[in-house]
C-alpha cells in the first residue's frame, strides 16, 4: 500500500514538472467510473451510429460496418472534472477527422452534439473535434471497452474534461448553433478546458 502511494506521488510530481498535470488535478493509477444514470445494454442487432444535421449526406452504420472502418491507435492523457488525471492511456478507434470525410460537413456546421443511450448529450466545437487526437473509440489498452467505460463506442476528446468524451454514443449531430448538453445546462462549463480549469459556469450552483 505504501509503495503504491509513493509511486503515485513520484509520478504525479513528474507529470507536474513536465507540465502535463492541469491545476487542481491529482494523478490516479486507477480508472474511476463516473456517469449519470444507468449503464445501457448493448444489442448488436439494433445498435447503430447515426450522423445528421449540417452534413452533406446523413448516414448510419451498424456495429459490423463501423468496425470495418480504418482505425488508429493513440496514447493520451485524461482529465476528469472531479480532479483526477490518468496519463499515457492507450486507445483505438476511428479518427474523427477521417470519419467526417465519409459524409462531408457543411460550412455552416460549428458544433458537434453527441447523443448517447440514456438521453445523455454533450457539445463540443467542431474545430476542437477536428484535432488529430479526437476519435470515436471502442478499445482501451488493447481490449474492447468495458461496458461501464462506454462500450461499444464513445467519443474521446483529450483536450477537454472527460465528461465531454461521451459514453455509449449513438449519434453525432452537426449544428450551426451551440446546444449545451446535460452537464452544461446543469452548471458545468460549456468549454471544459482542463488547463484553464473551466469546470463550472457562473450560472450554475456548484461553487
Amino acid at each position: 500500500m505504501l509503495e503504491n502511494v509513493l509511486k503515485r506521488r513520484k509520478l504525479e510530481e513528474q507529470m507536474r514538472k513536465e507540465g502535463r498535470l492541469p491545476p487542481g488535478q491529482s494523478l490516479t493509477l486507477d480508472f474511476p467510473v463516473l456517469h449519470y444514470g444507468g449503464v445501457p445494454r448493448f444489442n448488436e442487432a439494433t445498435w447503430d451510429l447515426r450522423v445528421f444535421g449540417e452534413v452533406d449526406k446523413e448516414m448510419r452504420w451498424n456495429w459490423k460496418d463501423f468496425q470495418a472502418l480504418p482505425t488508429v491507435t493513440q496514447t493520451c492523457d485524461l482529465h476528469c472534472v472531479t480532479r483526477w488525471s490518468k496519463f499515457d492511456t492507450v486507445w483505438e478507434g476511428v479518427r474523427f477527422s477521417d470519419f467526417v470525410k465519409l459524409f462531408g460537413v457543411r460550412p455552416t456546421a460549428r458544433h458537434v452534439i453527441a447523443h448517447c443511450d440514456g438521453g445523455y448529450t454533450t457539445n463540443v466545437p467542431l474545430d476542437v473535434m477536428m484535432d488529430d487526437d479526437v476519435m470515436l473509440a471502442y478499445k482501451f489498452d488493447g481490449q474492447y471497452l468495458d461496458t461501464e467505460h462506454g462500450y461499444p463506442l464513445r467519443t474521446l476528446v483529450p483536450k477537454r474534461y472527460l465528461w465531454k468524451s461521451a459514453k455509449w454514443l449513438r449519434a453525432l449531430e452537426f449544428s450551426a448553433n451551440d446546444q449545451p448538453g446535460f452537464w452544461e445546462v446543469n452548471g458545468y462549463h460549456n468549454e471544459g478546458e482542463p488547463f484553464q480549469e473551466q469546470r463550472f459556469s457562473r450560472r450554475g450552483g456548484f461553487f
